[in-house]
C-alpha cells in the first residue's frame, strides 16, 4: 500500500524483489543503485543472516513523473530466498504494491521456481491480495549462461507464467533487462495508483 505524503506532496511505493535463492534479485537492487544518481537516493541497508539477505534502498526516478501533483519515490526490497526465511518473506512482503519475480533461467532451477513462485502467491492471498489484478511481472535472468544450460524465455513463460504476466530476460550481474524489469513494474505501480488516486488504500 503506498504512502502519501501531503506535505511534501509526494507518494512512496514499495516494489518487492523475490524468488528462489540465487536467482539474482540482490544483483538487480546492486545494478539499479549504482546507475542512481546519489542525490536521488537513500543509503542501501542489507540485514544479513548466515545465508542469506534482505536489501533494501529508496529513490526519486528520474522520469517516470507526477500523479495528481505528488512525485514518486520508490522503495526496492528483495526477500531471503531460502524457504526457511519464510516469515522475513511475509514481513518483507506487507504493504507491497508491485512485485518482480525474479526466475533462474537454469533447467536445473526450475522446480526452485515454481516452489518460490508457489509460495508468494500463498503469502500475497494470506493478506487478502487478488493476485490476478495485482501488479507482478517475471524477470527470466541468467540468460547470458551457455544455452545448453538454460531454458528459454518461452520455456519460461511455459512453465511459470500462466497468469500472463509481462516478461523479461536479464543478466542482472551486467544490467541487460534490469531496467526494462523496473519501469515495467514501476508502470504497473502506477498506473493501479493513478486509478485509485492518492490517498486511496
Amino acid at each position: 500500500m503506498s504512502l502519501v505524503n501531503f506535505s511534501s506532496r509526494e507518494i512512496t511505493c514499495k516494489i518487492v524483489y523475490y524468488g528462489p535463492g540465487r536467482s539474482g534479485k540482490t544483483s538487480n537492487l546492486q545494478y539499479i543503485y549504482g546507475r542512481v544518481p546519489d542525490a536521488r537516493r537513500g543509503r542501501m541497508v542489507s540485514l544479513a543472516t548466515q545465508t542469506d539477505r534482505t536489501l533494501f534502498f529508496d529513490f526519486l526516478p528520474i522520469d517516470l513523473g507526477i500523479i495528481s501533483g505528488f512525485t514518486t519515490r520508490f522503495q526496492l526490497y528483495t526477500v531471503p530466498g531460502q524457504v526457511y526465511y519464510n516469515a522475513t518473506r511475509k514481513l518483507v512482503l506487507q504493504g507491497a504494491d508491485g512485485v518482480v519475480f525474479v526466475a533462474d533461467s537454469q533447467a536445473r532451477r526450475l522446480d526452485d521456481n515454481l516452489e518460490s513462485l508457489q509460495n508468494l502467491q500463498a503469502n500475497l492471498l494470506a493478506q487478502a491480495v487478488d493476485v490476478r489484478s495485482f501488479p507482478i511481472v517475471m524477470q527470466y535472468n541468467k540468460q547470458d549462461l551457455p544455452a545448453d544450460l538454460i531454458l528459454t524465455p518461452e520455456n519460461l513463460d511455459e512453465a511459470l507464467n500462466f497468469r500472463g504476466y509481462r516478461s523479461f530476460s536479464g543478466d542482472a550481474l551486467r544490467g541487460a533487462g534490469v531496467f526494462e524489469t523496473l519501469k515495467g513494474i514501476s508502470e504497473l505501480v502506477l498506473k493501479r495508483l493513478a486509478a485509485a488516486g492518492p490517498g486511496a488504500s
